[in-house]
């Protein structure tokens, strides 16, 4: 299974590099001026969801440079260790919803220092894998279409994340340990 599965990765981007411009000649679509007549459409939505991401920017850096996630990781401790989810992996479950960049950077961290195949290293990658920048999501694509009323797609996001985590941590232990 493992063989099929990296022969289709390995060929699925060339097969889509040739298959799309072979697509559009025989359905005689001219690709560059698509393309250029979809940035035309784009460029007005990427200036309206800067005021967005500026202010996400802002509250990720407030966050960590605040102390707060340091404080929110001691407030989990005691849970954490009753459950035996190492402590090296939180700042990835706590930061990934509000920063995906910022939980790569610890992800990365603990791929250099524990190696990519470690528990913590798989953990960490799964829990990168199976959670979403739930803050983000929200800020940018309910900010460019002007939702205004996001709670409920904040808290089911949130606990998506949480489920996410939790999970990865449960079949992480069963399949890892």
């Amino acid at each position: 299974m493992y063989e099929v599965i990296s022969a289709i990765s390995k060929w699925m981007l060339p097969v889509l590099l040739v298959f799309i411009p072979l697509y559009a000649l025989i359905r005689r679509v001219s690709i560059y001026e698509s393309f250029v007549e979809g940035a035309k459409e784009g460029f007005p939505t990427a200036v309206q969801i800067i005021p967005h991401l500026v202010g996400m920017m802002v509250a990720v850096s407030i966050f960590r440079d605040s102390g707060a996630l340091q404080f929110g990781l001691q407030l989990l401790k005691p849970v954490t260790e009753w459950l035996h989810i190492p402590e090296e992996v939180l700042p990835v479950g706590l930061l990934r919803p509000i920063s995906g960049t910022g939980s790569l950077a610890f992800v990365e961290s603990i791929l250099r220092t524990y190696g990519p195949d470690s528990f913590i290293g798989k953990l960490a990658s799964t829990i990168q894998a199976s959670t979403d920048t739930t803050l983000y999501v929200i800020t940018v694509y309910f900010g460019a279409v002007g939702i205004k009323r996001s709670l409920y797609a904040l808290k089911v996001g949130l606990w998506a994340d949480l489920a996410g985590f939790l999970f990865s941590w449960l079949i992480c232990s069963m399949v890892f340990q």
